[in-house]
């Protein structure tokens, strides 16, 4: 017969194993669904950088024609712009069906420095037509494209938080565990790649 005093000491400890794994099993939906909501926040606020490039890649051809009336001769820059925006185009896109992923993240910051950079010279060399100038579409596109310009740096801190935020969860321990088993890989920040093209162009029709 096994004495009382064993099997009170045998439940005791099973009765304490038990709390431990419910409270780990708590603990792991906590962090998992955690991860989930900041996962989700970093995804919805690349949404709002989406929608703002969609609108710079629109805004960029009606651009380029207008100034092709005037700059015959720039032929080379102005399809510089072209090939750059549609390098962006692709790169967007792959970014859209999974932000946060390091490859199509850093392919979408070298592709938008490459437009910046693209701009910044069609900009530059804009500035010896003066009837190019003062023409009211392209004085109308260029505002436009400036206010765009914007908001995508507002978008872009916006998204980096948030991709800051769901990064140090994924890192910390113990949530790296629950976040290992649950697949929840690190995001990448949206950078422009060279530190000059960080800045919005700028224009001064």
């Amino acid at each position: 017969m096994i004495p009382v005093f064993a099997l009170s000491t045998v439940a005791t400890a099973l009765l304490g194993v038990g709390i431990v794994v419910v409270l780990f099993v708590l603990y792991a939906i906590g962090t998992f669904n955690t991860l989930v909501s900041l996962r989700n926040r970093y995804k919805n606020a690349f949404s709002q950088i989406d929608v703002q490039l969609k609108r710079r890649y629109d805004l960029i051809p009606n651009l380029v024609e207008v100034a092709k009336g005037y700059m015959s001769h720039e032929r080379e820059t102005l399809e510089a712009v072209i090939h750059a925006r549609n390098q962006a185009v692709s790169a967007q896109q792959k970014a859209t069906s999974n932000p946060g992923d390091p490859a199509a993240m850093t392919s979408l910051g070298a592709a938008e420095g490459q437009v910046a950079g693209a701009l910044s010279r069609l900009f530059a060399l804009a500035e010896s037509y003066p009837d190019l100038k003062a023409n009211q579409n392209m004085l109308a596109l260029q505002e436009e494209l400036t206010s765009t310009e914007n908001k995508v740096a507002f978008a872009r801190q916006a998204f980096n938080d948030a991709v800051m935020s769901y990064n140090t969860q994924v890192e910390r321990f113990p949530a790296s565990i629950i976040a290992g088993m649950g697949g929840f890989a690190p995001a990448q920040l949206f950078e422009l790649e060279l530190p000059k093209e960080r800045e919005v162009p700028r224009v001064a029709f």
